[in-house]
């Protein structure tokens, strides 16, 4: 665990949110099992990519004390063969993800989740489609169809999506750089993001909790897409009007939202799906406090996964239930994901970069523009 004032914090310039301690990368990776990996494409009018999320049973591979970036996912694990409990909930549903009605009626996931631009799923799925045919070819022939996971935001400010220009290859290239160590910002899917009129993009973090006699994580990550610049809120302190003023845009103030956010929490607590969609709706409060009122334009989506068990495919038997957290110590696990969100979604702010796209489209960054956050 380290204190407030961790190496990320340090670098980012973020606040601590909250009194909980964060994990020793503050980032999803902090929960056994999770790994996280990009491809970027940064070029002229293209600002856009994939990010992977990959989780793994955490049982068979515990990397808590790992170095950042020493340890990658077991080519030996099959996701469809050996399943992650996970359930989804959307706050609202202006969004065009793939996978969610399974996970909603299975309780389950059985792919790396996926994370592009809204253009781009059907490139993913394919990618995934084909990530998992090369393991299990009996895939929709002997064997049931797979459900692909793939989430997305509207990057189309700075990205030209028309450009079409995420690919198969892509996808297999962010997977295969999966690691614990967590890039942020303007990385990924992130690229061509854009969050309070300033460059959004991914950002993480996590929390450590003690509940039910034992030690728990819970990490998040964020496409952060959403947010006009009056409403942004940093840490309690409401910044938004000065954000305004500073931009120099006044009719996007007047503008509806129309931007998205999707949000994945990860922990090692043993929860079934119930439980773990009643996890995911707690993002909503760490959403809420930077200053979102899910606008009528806004995709908000959040998922949430669990490595503490697995659920296996082939089970021809009746299988032993895991030993559940009850429902009445689940406060510290709710307290830790409105934290880690929002967190999240402030480290996505202070970590982007400046970035120019497509018809000279700019999108600043957080610390060009709001500097002195902090004594306004």
């Amino acid at each position: 665990m380290m204190p407030p004032s961790d190496f990320r914090e340090a670098l980012f310039g973020a606040p601590h949110v909250g009194w909980l301690p964060a994990g020793p990368r503050d980032a999803i990776s902090d929960v056994p099992g999770v790994f996280v990996g990009h491809a970027t494409l940064a070029d002229g009018p293209v600002q856009t990519g994939v990010t992977v999320v990959c989780p793994t049973p955490a049982t068979t591979m515990d990397h808590g004390g790992a170095a950042a970036g020493a340890i990658s996912p077991s080519p030996q694990w099959d996701p469809f063969r050996t399943k992650i409990p996970a359930a989804a909930a959307v706050i609202n549903g202006f969004g065009k993800s793939v996978g969610l009605m399974q996970i909603d009626e299975l309780g389950v996931v059985e792919t790396p989740l996926a994370l592009t631009n809204t253009f781009s799923v059907s490139h993913v799925v394919l990618g995934q489609l084909r990530a998992a045919i090369a393991a299990n070819p009996g895939i929709g022939r002997d064997r049931p169809s797979l459900n692909p996971t793939v989430f997305e935001c509207n990057d189309g400010y700075l990205n030209d999506m028309q450009a079409f220009a995420v690919t198969e290859a892509d996808y297999a290239q962010a997977l295969a750089s999966a690691s614990v160590d967590v890039a942020q910002g303007a990385v990924g899917a992130g690229r061509g993001m854009s969050s309070f009129g300033l460059k959004g993009g991914i950002g993480s973090a996590s929390r450590v909790v003690e509940t039910a006699g034992a030690m728990f994580t819970v990490g998040v990550l964020v496409l952060s897409n959403f947010g006009r610049p009056s409403q942004l809120t940093i840490a309690g302190r409401h910044v938004g009007p000065v954000l305004d003023e500073r931009l120099a845009q006044p009719e996007s103030g007047a503008a509806p939202e129309r931007g998205s956010i999707i949000m994945l929490v990860a922990t090692d607590a043993p929860l079934d799906a119930r439980q773990l969609r009643r996890v995911a709706t707690r993002t909503g409060a760490g959403l809420a406090r930077t200053g979102s009122v899910y606008g009528h334009g806004s995709g908000d989506v959040a998922l949430a996964f669990t490595t503490g068990y697995t659920v296996p495919h082939d089970a021809m038997g009746r299988v032993a239930p895991a030993a559940l957290v009850p429902d009445a110590l689940l406060d510290p696990i709710f307290q830790a994901t409105a934290d880690a969100t929002e967190q999240a979604i402030l480290h996505a702010l202070f970590a982007a970069e400046s970035v120019l796209g497509r018809d000279a489209h700019v999108r600043r960054a957080l610390a060009d523009v709001l500097p002195d956050w902090a004594t306004l």
